[in-house]
């Protein structure tokens, strides 16, 4: 995958790694299965011994849940794939404007497009200097936060010139995220008109 802003960003040698959890490639039972298999084999996502978990997860939860899932991956599915890949990308290719002289780029932790295709990507001429990285979980968990950690490491650990890195761990208390946040639900009321309750997590 290409990051944004390549010319501009090739003399500064920046980059902004926006991570999410990640997404099946499509509705199908097959499809559900393999993204499943990758999200809960990581040992940060269930933190059981492998010898225990393993026959449980290919024994039992994959062939049960692959079907099940893939029908309700379905029901939320769009024209244009995934509504998470989708609005992830949407929200990239802002800050790809909002940062015209980095390299801009989204991966996901399970799934494509991965982190270790987008990293290389990134990096294709050697020239990328600074990272920075964006999980889009505004609160610290090991099973998403730290997850995206280990997979960056990972890809890291194999280039021979390191950049310096810098990892956003939280901003659930940073005044501008709040501040966005609540202008966000403002406006939906505005468009849309306002509901009884208001439910939402982060």
């Amino acid at each position: 995958m290409k990051a944004n802003n390549d010319a501009g960003a090739s003399a500064t040698g920046d980059g902004l790694l926006i991570t999410n959890l990640g997404t099946p490639a499509a509705p199908t039972a097959s499809a559900v299965r393999r993204y499943l298999a990758e999200f809960l084999g990581d040992p940060r996502v269930v933190e059981i011994p492998k010898l225990l978990w393993y026959p449980v997860l290919y024994g039992v939860i994959l062939p049960l849940r692959g079907m099940r899932s893939a029908a309700a991956y379905r029901s939320v599915w769009t024209h244009q794939g995934s509504p998470l890949l989708v609005q992830s990308q949407v929200l990239t290719d802002g800050m790809a404007q909002a940062l015209p002289t980095f390299r801009v780029a989204l991966a996901m932790r399970y799934g494509e497009p991965s982190i270790s295709r987008v990293l290389d990507a990134m990096n294709a001429d050697g020239g990328l200097r600074r990272l920075f990285v964006l999980p889009l979980y505004p609160q610290y968990s090991a099973t998403t936060t730290a997850t995206a950690f280990d997979a960056i490491a990972d890809v890291l650990r194999g280039w021979r010139r390191l950049p310096e890195l810098r990892f956003l761990a939280d901003y659930h208390d940073d005044d501008g995220w709040l501040d966005a946040a609540a202008g966000s639900i403002r406006q939906y009321w505005e468009a849309k008109g306002r509901g009884e309750h208001l439910l939402f997590s982060f």
